[in-house]
């Protein structure tokens, strides 16, 4: 039987009570987790953020948003393991109903200074 591949994205909170550099190794823990049980599509580390309303007394919290394809099982185990670790606060993973679309953050500006080269070089050549 075909096994079917789901696009999910998880979001998590991590706590920043042990520290930022903690809360960094907690994220790269679980982000190669992703990557070694699924096809990573985009990792978006937000950093240090204010929550919206304290959690086990805290005032902000470490975001990070994964965005993958994977089987169905694999989710719920993901889940289960960062509901396990005391450093993560909060987590959800939820199931796409769409093509994840990635973010091209640093492709306008490769556009930007190949048409920009592009435009120069014509100008000497004139000269």
């Amino acid at each position: 039987m075909e096994k079917i591949i789901n696009s999910y994205e998880s979001m998590f909170i991590v706590s920043l009570a042990n520290g930022e550099e903690a809360a960094k190794a907690t994220v790269n823990k679980f982000t190669g987790l992703i990557a070694a049980n699924a096809e990573v599509i985009q990792i978006d580390e937000w950093g240090k953020r204010r929550l919206a309303y304290p959690i086990e007394d805290m005032n902000d919290g470490y975001y990070t948003v994964a965005t993958f394809k994977c089987e169905g099982d694999f989710p719920a185990e993901l889940q289960r393991l960062m509901n396990i670790d005391e450093s993560v606060m909060r987590v959800m993973v939820l199931k796409l109903d769409h093509e994840p679309v990635v973010k091209a953050t640093e492709a306008p500006a490769e556009e930007a200074t190949e048409e920009a080269a592009a435009e120069e070089a014509p100008a000497t050549d004139a000269e």
